[in-house]
């Protein structure tokens, strides 16, 4: 990045010590407000245990969260406490009220100034990494991180059971939860035993991205039936040539619905027979992407559409 031609050249130290000494003297006057402030809540303390294996102890159920996360903000308003969130990450469009509250910038480089403006008592991370840069002005807040990261279908609903003890909401949230449970125990149980279908997930197209079998979207396609043709990869979202691809044979492309006339156009033309067969499946990205409620949606579209890929698996395509 150039430097702006009239604006003398700073170092980067000295600039990061002056936005740190901006935020502390702003945590400092914060959390003397708050020390002055009656409680907000008579209610018992709330300990949780967060997916980074953490125990997350709150002297109240917050009041005043921010969430570095999209799927954490769709968490949080599926455990019934959408109206505690007074911060989301860039990208929070889920429900459509998140997107009117305030942004601290991205989930990954928050900006610690407004995340220490919005006086929270709870933030939401998703990787450690991401809140990293805001652990200093949390700590002088007294500021709890949950860090939340479902890696299955399953840990969905228990994602919300724990958002409902955090914010003290276990009235919605523990029936959203077991809905959602049910939900995937009727999936578990419709598709048991149903032919084995090839699944090639494209996240992505240029470059050529995949994902393997620790990725909950590949737990999505096991409770389907589906075979995640790269679930051996070493890494979770490992880059692929089309010609791994092509050797792959899947029966079935899942990818993005916003891309899919290309992305079948592409494949067709390179002759994937699946291409071919019009078995591309285009789907929500951040509906099957984001490890939140949704995904159980995302789940009964796959599921539905590879069962109908098993019906026309010995279809010749056109030539």
């Amino acid at each position: 990045m150039s430097r702006h031609p009239n604006r003398p050249a700073s170092s980067p130290r000295r600039h990061g010590a002056a936005v740190f000494a901006r935020v502390a003297i702003l945590a400092m006057a914060i959390g003397g407000a708050c020390l002055a402030q009656p409680s907000v809540t008579a209610s018992a303390g709330v300990s949780v245990q967060d997916d980074d294996g953490r125990a997350v102890t709150l002297r109240h159920p917050a009041v005043r969260a921010i969430s570095l996360a999209p799927h954490a903000t769709e968490l949080v308003y599926a455990a019934g406490a959408g109206d505690r969130l007074v911060g989301v990450a860039r990208g929070s469009d889920y429900p459509p009220q998140a997107r009117a509250l305030p942004s601290v910038g991205d989930g990954l480089v928050p900006d610690s100034e407004r995340v220490a403006a919005l006086r929270p008592d709870l933030v939401i991370g998703w990787l450690p990494a991401g809140a990293a840069p805001l652990l200093p002005v949390l700590r002088a807040l007294d500021v709890p991180v949950y860090y939340s990261d479902p890696r299955t279908l399953r840990d969905i609903p228990d994602a919300v059971d724990r958002m409902g003890v955090l914010f003290g909401t276990q009235a919605v949230a523990a029936p959203a939860a077991a809905a959602l449970r049910a939900r995937i125990d009727a999936l578990a149980a419709r598709y048991a035993g149903r032919k084995p279908v090839r699944v090639f997930i494209q996240a992505g197209g240029d470059p050529l991205y995949t994902l393997n079998g620790s990725s909950i979207v590949s737990d999505a396609l096991r409770l389907c039936g589906g075979i995640n043709v790269f679930a051996d990869a070493p890494v979770t979202a490992p880059q692929v040539t089309q010609e791994a691809v092509l050797a792959a044979q899947p029966d079935v492309i899942v990818a993005s619905a916003a891309s899919l006339q290309a992305i079948t156009a592409a494949w067709r033309a390179l002759r994937l027979p699946a291409a071919l067969r019009g078995r591309v499946v285009g789907m929500d990205a951040d509906a099957l992407y984001r490890p939140g409620p949704r995904l159980i949606d995302a789940a009964e579209t796959l599921c539905a559409a590879l069962d109908r890929a098993r019906d026309t698996t010995d279809t010749p395509g056109p030539r």
